[in-house]
């Protein structure tokens, strides 16, 4: 589904001249940050405020800042903007919904997550109920309040303002306007050490730096009703962290709130690398899940802390044991958490001390979280015999980094294939390499499917008895795939790659009919003849002689001769009587990596061809023609079905001889799912390193922009094609796009530069442009 402006026409005659070159100016940004869907919100946001009758500078704000909205925070956000708008028109005016709408990409920013940002507009609402003449003094100055305020904290200063000054106007535009000395005061007040959105890249790249990946980490509100907060926790495989903490202050001890950060996410990170199942829950009370939990949180330091020593350091200064403490359940439970991570600390309490051995006993066997379920459970039942009550609202860990871990339990919408994703581990599967007397003899398992543990694999293919003249694998078999080849991925939200983020596959073609291709060569005879003499012009031509040269390598006898006659005759001689014998030698490997997605099936307007079978004819023609030159070169293929099945094709290789097999593949190549371009040509660049020119061309035909089923937002793989091309790029290989989608100039010059495309405005002389472009690029 695509989206153009002229399909709204109704909404575009409503609105006056300034305001249509204003939407014309802001559409090519907002169809780079926008998907189809975004853009009809987008329009249709447009036309809901056209309807208000507040004014054209209402709807040129929006305009302007609704896809700035969308660029920080996804475009998922946008409807709740719009309604949030016009809910506020029947209190207040429109110029304090400008304001609302102007400062919106400001919010979005410091906020940095959809449920934060709804959370926002709601007090919004809230507050333009209680006291409308407050919005205006204080959104003007929103951007200084977030920079020292959390979402919870600008709530409660502004409703106490609200409250307190009801009736009083001039004092409460005073206090909104940050002019009186109460304000000031809650703003202090209300103020937090240190802001998530100021430190999140920096503990993005600590993260990283320790594990060599990406943890993906969202503020939550914890402070919205209360000064309390909430623990950090992961949910959804993603470390949710409070958006704000306070300095860590017990008696002497004072620890900034970017320390504080970086225990709770190393911590957090810490559970999903060493979390390789989730743990029952079955049959526990809360008491032993308790305890459970408080072993698990050890467990998984201590590795951690065997790799990297000095977060042992970080974590145990959060562990303050005063001398207040007494003997309550939740009392012990932190002592015993001091305990396990702290081997200085000294602990005479028996159950502690018992603690302490059970766990060094296990050491070597700390790999499976179910020494934690050991060890929790006969720790819960020795602790029953002395009769101490558990609160577990109230006795519960008083160390602020580590997390409430409901990661660790099983619960019913416990999801396998998102846990994989998040560090989960499964059984690897093996390919084993066994002979024909094993395969023949081994029993079969009628249910196997393409998850089995173990595949058997022949080095050679299988044949029946009788001579069919085709192996069991081409009866029977699926296409064989390759080992999967992992990628990284770039992210530019967060300007980080997704470390092996992509699986590709390479899958054998299938062979279609060989005189498909002997119809296209019969079909473009004419062609090929008019490209014959250029074809020639770039055939080497071996050893050539330039002459006329001053200093060369040998002398030009018939050069000489022509001097001395000048000479004699008293005119002035010619001094270039050298020449230079120079091999004419082309350097050159040449890939044509070719887009099959789904759209390549799609008729080319006003014919009875596909866009798959101009490709076809294209490829042929300019095999045909590379093939006459002599320059080595390849031909890929590649679709895509999410970030897990990236397929990958080989029609013919660099060593392969161009011959009926390749042809016969490219007869029966299809085109089916998406485009995820960034992988293919990462893997694509894998082969022409492999290759000896020095000049290495990576050739890539596709009909539309980057694409696939996981990704909603359509920058994100735009940018990780960019990037893919820029890694060819410092690889030493260039990289030339051939676009057939007519709205490639939206994007294509951004993925690949200025000069390395080319979009085709009629599709169907591809055949006859690509042979002539590549002579262009090889010249």
């Amino acid at each position: 589904m695509s989206i153009r402006l002229k399909d709204y026409q109704e909404l575009l005659d409503s609105l006056s001249p300034q305001l249509l070159e204003n939407l014309h100016s802001s559409w090519h940004e907002a169809t780079k940050v926008f998907s189809a869907r975004g853009l009809d919100n987008y329009l249709k946001g447009a036309s809901a405020l056209k309807s208000l009758g507040k004014g054209d500078n209402l709807i040129a704000t929006w305009i302007d800042h609704a896809p700035l909205v969308a660029k920080e925070i996804g475009e998922d956000t946008i409807p709740d903007l719009v309604q949030n708008a016009l809910a506020m028109a029947s209190k207040t005016s429109g110029g304090v919904i400008e304001l609302v709408l102007s400062t919106a990409p400001t919010a979005a920013n410091r906020l940095g997550d959809e449920a934060l940002f709804r959370s926002y507009l709601q007090f919004l609402n809230t507050l333009v109920s209680q006291a409308p003449r407050s919005m205006r003094p204080m959104l003007e100055n929103l951007e200084m309040l977030f920079s020292q305020l959390t979402l919870g904290g600008l709530r409660r200063w502004a409703l106490w303002g609200a409250h307190a000054y009801r009736t009083n106007y001039p004092e409460q535009a005073s206090y909104f306007s940050l002019a009186s000395k109460e304000s000031l005061a809650m703003l202090q007040k209300e103020r937090k050490g240190t802001l998530f959105i100021d430190v999140q890249r920096r503990i993005n790249m600590y993260l990283r730096a320790l594990w060599a990946r990406d943890f993906f980490m969202r503020p939550t509100s914890g402070d919205f009703e209360s000064r309390e907060g909430y623990r950090p926790f992961i949910e959804g495989y993603l470390l949710h962290i409070p958006d704000a903490y306070d300095d860590f202050v017990v008696g002497e001890t004072k620890l900034p709130g970017l320390e504080v950060y970086r225990a709770a996410a190393a911590h957090c990170a810490a559970h999903i690398v060493y979390t390789n199942e989730p743990i029952s829950t079955e049959s526990l009370n809360s008491w032993q899940m308790a305890v459970i939990s408080v072993i698990e949180d050890a467990r998984v330091e201590t590795l951690a802390v065997r790799k990297f020593p000095g977060l042992k350091h970080l974590w145990a200064k959060f562990h303050i044991i005063t001398a207040d403490q007494g003997s309550t359940a939740g009392d012990l439970l932190n002592r015993l958490a001091r305990a396990l991570l702290d081997d200085s600390y000294s602990d005479n309490d028996p159950w502690i001390i018992q603690g302490r051995i059970l766990f060094k006993m296990a050491t070597e066997r700390l790999n499976t979280n179910l020494i934690s379920w050991d060890i929790g459970i006969q720790l819960a039942h020795e602790f029953m015999a002395r009769h101490i009550g558990f609160a577990p609202r109230s006795d519960i860990l008083t160390t602020p980094y580590r997390d409430d871990n409901r990661y660790i339990w099983e619960f019913e919408e416990f999801d396998l294939d998102k846990a994989m994703a998040a560090g989960y581990n499964t059984t690897k599967q093996v390919r084993k390499y066994v002979s024909a007397v094993e395969l023949a003899n081994e029993v079969e398992v009628e249910n196997a499917g393409d998850d089995a543990e173990e595949i058997w694999v022949l080095d050679t293919e299988l044949f029946p008895y009788e001579d069919m003249g085709k192996s069991f694998n081409e009866l029977e078999g699926k296409a064989p795939l390759s080992e999967p080849y992992h990628y990284s991925e770039w992210d530019y939200q967060i300007q980080l790659e997704r470390p092996s983020w992509v699986t590709l596959q390479e899958k054998r073609p299938k062979a279609g009919d060989l005189q498909l291709i002997d119809d296209i060569t019969l079909q473009h005879k004419r062609t090929t003849n008019r490209l014959k003499f250029l074809l020639d012009a770039l055939q080497p031509q071996g050893v050539t002689r330039i002459r006329k040269l001053e200093d060369g390598d040998e002398l030009d006898v018939n050069a000489a001769i022509r001097a001395m006659i000048d000479i004699r005759m008293g005119q002035q001689p010619d001094q270039r009587i050298m020449m230079r014998s120079v091999r004419k030698v082309r350097d050159i490997s040449v890939m044509v990596l070719l887009d099959l997605s789904e759209s390549t099936n799609e008729k080319v307007a006003g014919q009875e061809y596909s866009i798959l079978d101009l490709q076809r004819q294209a490829t042929v023609l300019l095999a045909d023609a590379i093939n006459k030159i002599g320059d080595p070169f390849a031909i890929h293929g590649f679709f895509s079905d999410g970030r897990h099945k990236v397929e990958y094709s080989r029609f013919k290789d660099f060593d392969q001889t161009y011959n009926d097999i390749p042809k016969s593949r490219l007869a029966g190549m299809k085109g089916q799912f998406s485009t995820r371009m960034g992988a293919a040509i990462r893997h694509a660049g894998h082969y022409l390193k492999l290759q000896k020119s020095t000049k290495k061309l990576l050739l890539l035909i596709t009909d539309g922009e980057p694409a696939d089923i996981d990704v909603r937002d359509p920058q994100y793989l735009r940018f990780d094609a960019k990037k893919a091309v820029e890694e060819a790029a410092r690889s030493g290989v260039t990289t030339f796009c051939i676009s057939l989608d007519p709205k490639a100039d939206q994007y294509v010059s951004r993925i690949f530069g200025a000069k390395n495309y080319i979009v085709l405005d009629h599709v169907e002389r591809l055949p006859e442009k690509l042979p002539a472009l590549y002579a262009g690029l090889t010249r």
